[in-house]
């Protein structure tokens, strides 16, 4: 988009796309929601695009700007927007009818959910939990489905899977203290969709918990598709049938494993000390949120270190060094 480009109030759009976005802290189970999700014969639901605030990020959050040829390919060219499978004469027919960047996402998504023949579509982005402002002034009538695990479970997930180019672990402190990283990320992405999303009409923004999902799926599954409106489906249940995969040592989102509880326990599978060192940093949110705490009384030397790394997250947190788009905007950065 280039310099003087001009831009207007945002409008609600008549759009019902996107529909719903499926949001939390990474590695909480929001790829099992999203399988499930997808599987009902109503609804589309994308894998991790990525694309929607990331290339409007030195947009104010309330503006919908307009849709310019420059804009548009921002967002083709956009790295992970390929996920979204869509051919280019649906790219150019859904630029062709609209006059914003909102209408456009829009557009996609109907001729996402187009393509999979689902009348609603919407998408599975973990990091959109923490620009549900941006996403609800540009889609109002979006559902958002937040998903949180406990942290310390999470947690166990997470030193398994970062490193120095993804998650948490591009963070320097992660080389010295990842446990307390993880605290921090967790409370950090959660609580800020928690707070946001609290700000949001109740029949747009809905909490699960990944524990209930797994041990109560129907159950829980009635819940969300009661929020979302759409008629329970078994389709939900049986996601993984014909996908099942048993060569070992596989993860299991390769494996497409059905609802597994266990698949991490932080009461058997964390040290003492990494477990006092994460309820430091993150058990007032553990406790707000009812899981059990196991630390009754966080040690000296422990505490001196928690201080040490809250300290740090307040200085060098993700917020300043976060992904940028792939191409900066100055008309906007200077704003």
């Amino acid at each position: 988009m280039s310099a003087g480009t001009p831009e207007r109030p945002l409008e609600r759009s008549a759009s019902r796309s996107p529909y719903l976005f499926a949001v939390g802290c990474p590695r909480s189970g929001t790829t099992l929601l999203q399988r499930m999700l997808d599987s009902h014969p109503w609804l589309a639901v994308a894998n991790d695009s990525h694309f929607i605030p990331r290339v409007i990020k030195y947009v104010p959050v309330g503006v919908d700007p307009l849709l310019t040829p420059e804009l548009a390919d921002e967002v083709r060219g956009y790295r992970r927007f390929y996920r979204l499978g869509l051919p280019g004469d649906a790219v150019r027919r859904a630029e062709e009818r609209s006059r914003t960047y909102g209408e456009f996402v829009g557009a996609l998504y109907e001729e996402y959910g187009g393509l999979h023949g689902k009348p609603l579509a919407g998408e599975k982005t973990p990091d959109y939990v923490r620009h549900l402002p941006r996403l609800h002034a540009l889609f109002p009538g979006a559902r958002v489905l937040h998903i949180i695990r406990d942290g310390r479970d999470v947690a166990l997930s997470t030193l398994k899977w970062a490193n120095e180019s993804k998650g948490p672990g591009r963070l320097a402190l992660w080389q010295e203290e990842p446990v307390a990283v993880c605290a921090l990320w967790w409370r950090w992405l959660v609580g800020t969709g928690r707070r946001d999303g609290g700000g949001m009409r109740a029949d747009r923004y809905h909490e699960i918990k990944y524990e209930e999902l797994v041990a109560r799926p129907e159950e829980t599954l009635r819940g969300n598709a009661e929020f979302l409106e759409v008629p329970f489906a078994k389709e939900m249940l049986s996601y993984h049938e014909g996908r099942t995969r048993d060569e070992p040592g596989i993860s299991a989102k390769k494996a497409w494993l059905p609802p597994t509880t266990g698949l991490r326990d932080w009461s058997t599978q964390m040290t003492e000390r990494d477990l006092e060192l994460f309820e430091a940093l993150a058990g007032d949110l553990l406790s707000e949120l009812g899981y059990e705490r196991a630390v009754e009384a966080v040690s000296a030397e422990t505490a001196r270190v928690a201080d040490r790394c809250r300290e740090w997250w307040q200085a060098e947190g993700p917020e300043k060094v976060g992904a940028r788009p792939s191409k900066e905007w100055p008309e906007y950065r200077a704003r």
